[in-house]
């Protein structure tokens, strides 16, 4: 057919058919294929800065200006690794996956987890509250399976909160690994008075998300009275004390986060508590800290007290914390472990989610740049002929657990020696999601 196609042209190897998409006038390829168009200046290519997009050739360097992909001058409150944690030398160690253990070296690995869980006081405490303000969501037939699920998470934290009186106004709540700020925007909703639509103005919710993300419900709170903030920055390298919106009213701090992934809980740890740099005086003078740039020199972005009044973080994906930002060393090495076995441990961990998955499943992919665990992105726990031979399913499962709440005694005794009283807490039911772990803290009452 010599008539110019008004459907792209470009053949589907994989469904055996062409594109099906609509062209623009004058051109044979849709804009998903635009890059196999040929002829001149106006060929479009891949964006050299994210492949993902195309732009048409005589335009890319004016596109490079102002291309979303570009690297972007860092906000005042960025400093690099300030909540990272020191770099030690075992920390340098090899990686060694379960499946080059032998059987002998995994039977050891279970002895030495079994030993240190031993009179572990942080037990999992099942309680499951909610919230009227999400009732009505709740018991909303138009909502689906999922969304539901996710509603049920979000009015059981809310439900704890209450319950641990940190659900008022005069205060600054953090929301770490912010997602779409759902979890925000319920807390901003509970805050909400009958009498007066607005918030009150001592309120204020910054939400902290290191990645882009679409449908967020905060341009639903911009005249809402209250002050909503995203920071799109990575956790590890926030420094809450230069953001300026805390700075304003210098309100008290309370953390939140629903299922926030690995090694993202202890980054925030120790973004709330303010730890960075700690133990840096045991280190080598050419290993510690540097200094900070001048900006921190300015009166004006000075450290100010920011009190902690508590904190309900939602726990997931173990087997993507890392020895170096762990807040919990000390009481590892208490117990007589080291990297070597947090590593091992942290991979076991899986089995507490995916012990039952078939060994040959493909795991759901993950998005690297996402601090938040989705309900059903856990990676399966390592198949080997060695632990299948002596480890049925149902123990993975169980030494999985167990191997989580060792990970989470070393954050409630990280909080415990900076003077908070912590619980941990199965939030909601496991058929809701495997990751039902809800962590809180207060301060102590002595």
């Amino acid at each position: 057919n010599m008539a110019e196609p008004t459907r792209c042209v470009f053949f589907l190897q994989k469904k055996k058919r062409f594109c099906k998409m609509i062209v623009a006038k004058g051109r044979r390829f849709c804009g998903e294929h635009a890059t196999m168009e040929e002829g001149g200046s106006s060929r479009r290519i891949a964006c050299p800065l994210d492949p993902k997009h195309t732009v048409t050739k005589d335009k890319l360097e004016k596109h490079l200006k102002r291309c979303n992909s570009r690297e972007k001058p860092k906000p005042v409150y960025y400093v690099e690794n300030i909540n990272a944690g020191p770099v030690l030398e075992d920390q340098e160690l090899p990686q060694v996956t379960l499946s080059e253990h032998s059987r002998a070296e995994l039977e050891a690995l279970v002895d030495k987890l079994k030993a240190a869980v031993e009179g572990l006081e942080s037990e999992v405490e099942d309680r499951i509250l909610s919230h009227s303000v999400l009732q009505d969501q709740l018991t909303n037939p138009k909502n689906g399976e999922s969304a539901h699920k996710h509603l049920k998470q979000q009015a059981s934290i809310l439900g704890h909160l209450e319950e641990l009186n940190l659900l008022y106004g005069q205060r600054c709540f953090v929301e770490f690994g912010a997602g779409r700020g759902k979890l925000s925007h319920w807390i901003h909703e509970a805050l909400r008075t009958h009498e007066d639509p607005k918030t009150r103005e001592d309120l204020q919710l910054l939400l902290v998300e290191r990645c882009s993300t679409r449908f967020k419900v905060d341009g639903k709170h911009q005249d809402a009275g209250s002050e909503f903030e995203r920071l799109q920055v990575d956790i590890q390298h926030l420094d809450l004390s230069r953001v300026p919106l805390l700075q304003q009213k210098q309100l008290p701090l309370v953390g939140v986060g629903k299922h926030l992934c690995g090694a993202a809980t202890d980054l925030a740890l120790r973004c709330l508590l303010g730890t960075a740099g700690a133990g840096d005086e045991t280190q080598p003078a050419s290993k510690r800290s540097k200094p900070a740039d001048e900006a921190t020199q300015d009166p004006s972005l000075a450290p100010w007290p920011r009190p902690l009044l508590g904190l309900a973080v939602a726990l997931c994906c173990h087997h993507r914390c890392e020895w170096r930002h762990y807040v919990g060393q000390e009481f590892f090495r208490q117990k007589g472990l080291g990297p070597a076995e947090f590593s091992s441990f942290c991979r076991m961990s899986s089995w507490a989610t995916c012990g039952l998955r078939p060994a040959n499943q493909e795991p759901p992919s993950q998005n690297p740049f996402n601090q938040r665990g989705e309900d059903d992105a856990h990676q399966p726990g390592e198949e080997t002929d060695a632990v299948s031979s002596f480890l049925t399913a149902a123990k993975r499962q169980q030494l999985g657990r167990l191997c989580k709440l060792l990970i989470d005694g070393g954050r409630c005794h990280f909080l415990q020696t900076r003077g908070f009283s912590t619980k941990l807490i199965g939030y909601v039911d496991t058929g809701v999601t495997l990751e039902n772990v809800l962590l809180t803290a207060v301060p102590s009452e002595s």
